[in-house]
C-alpha cells in the first residue's frame, strides 16, 4: 500500500512542477469513493437513473456473432461512469493498480481481476460491455477489476478498466452502479483470489465469510491452482478454517497458523 502513496506523490509533484492540464468535460465530476490520479483529465462522463447492465467476472469472446461471458453480473439501478486520459508519465497499469489499492483500503471486496489477454479482445470491452470507443487499444494493454463497495455503499458495484491505445495514449474507465435491489452474496472468482494473494501478500475475506459457507471452496479452489504456496490464517475462526480447507484438499503442511483475533480470516502469503 505504501507504493500507491509514493505514486501517488510522484504524480502529484510532476502537476505542481508546472504542468499545464486541459480542462475537464463540462459537467462531468470524479466518483465520490475513487479517489482521482493526480493530472488524469475526464474526457467522458455519463450518469442515468435507472440502467441495467451486465458485468463480466470473466474473459470475454464472441462466438457466432454473439457475446459470450465466463461468468456475469446482471444488475439494475443508478449509474455513473468517468474515463480520465492519464498523464503520459504513468502507465495505465500504475494508475489502474493505485485506484484498485485505493478501493481495497475502503474495504471493498475484489469480485474479479484480469490482465492483459486473459481478459479476452479490447474492443468487445471498448464496445460491447463499456459502449466507449475511446477504451479500444491493445489487448495486451489492458486491465479489468470488479469491486463491491463497502458499507454504506455495499449494494453498489464498481468496474475499473484501464486501456492503453496505439498511439500511447493511456485511459483509465470507472464505473458505478447502485442496485435498485439487494445483491445477495457475491463470491469472487478462485483466479482473483489467487492473483490478490500473490500481488498483495495477503487477503482479507469479509466478515459474512464464514468456514461452513460456499467461500471455503472459492478459497480452497483458489489455493489449489498453485500448489506450491504456502499461507497462514488468522482470525477468530482460523482453526475452523484450516480443517475446512483440509477437507477441500488443500494438503494440511501448506497452512499454518497466525495469532489474531478478528472475526474475519486473513490468508497471509509465506515468502
Amino acid at each position: 500500500m505504501m507504493g500507491r502513496m509514493k505514486l501517488f506523490g510522484a504524480a502529484l509533484a510532476t502537476l505542481c512542477s508546472g504542468a499545464v492540464l486541459a480542462a475537464d468535460l463540462p459537467g462531468s465530476r470524479d466518483l465520490e469513493v475513487l479517489p482521482r490520479f493526480p493530472a488524469s483529465q475526464i474526457v467522458a462522463f455519463k450518469e442515468a437513473p435507472d440502467v441495467e447492465r451486465i458485468y463480466p467476472q470473466g474473459s470475454i469472446r464472441r462466438i457466432s456473432g454473439r457475446l459470450r461471458y465466463e461468468r456475469e453480473i446482471l444488475v439494475q439501478g443508478q449509474h455513473s461512469a468517468v474515463t480520465y486520459e492519464l498523464p503520459r508519465t504513468h502507465s495505465a497499469d500504475q494508475v489502474f493498480n493505485a485506484s484498485r489499492e485505493a478501493l481495497l483500503e475502503q474495504g471493498a471486496e475484489l469480485l474479479y481481476w484480469c490482465q492483459g489477454r486473459e481478459c479476452g479482445a479490447s474492443n468487445l470491452w471498448a464496445n460491447a460491455v463499456f459502449g466507449n470507443a475511446t477504451l479500444y487499444g491493445s489487448d495486451d494493454q489492458q486491465a479489468y477489476a470488479l469491486l463491491r463497495l463497502a458499507e454504506p455503499n455495499h449494494e453498489s458495484l464498481l468496474a475499473l478498466y484501464s486501456i492503453t491505445r496505439g498511439n500511447r495514449r493511456a485511459y483509465l474507465h470507472a464505473e458505478q452502479l447502485d442496485a435498485g435491489t439487494p445483491l445477495g452474496e457475491l463470491l469472487p472468482t478462485p483466479a482473483t483470489l489467487l492473483r490478490q494473494l500473490r500481488t498483495d501478500g495477503q487477503l482479507r475475506l469479509p466478515g459474512e465469510a464464514k468456514a461452513d459457507s460456499a467461500w471455503v471452496e472459492v478459497l480452497a479452489r483458489s489455493l489449489n491452482l498453485d500448489s506450491t504456496l504456502r499461507v497462514s490464517l488468522a482470525g477468530s475462526q482460523a482453526q475452523d478454517w484450516r480443517g475446512a480447507l483440509i477437507e477441500q484438499r488443500v494438503r494440511e503442511a501448506r497452512l499454518e497458523l497466525a495469532e489474531g483475533s478478528d472475526e474475519a480470516l486473513t490468508v497471509r502469503l509465506l515468502r
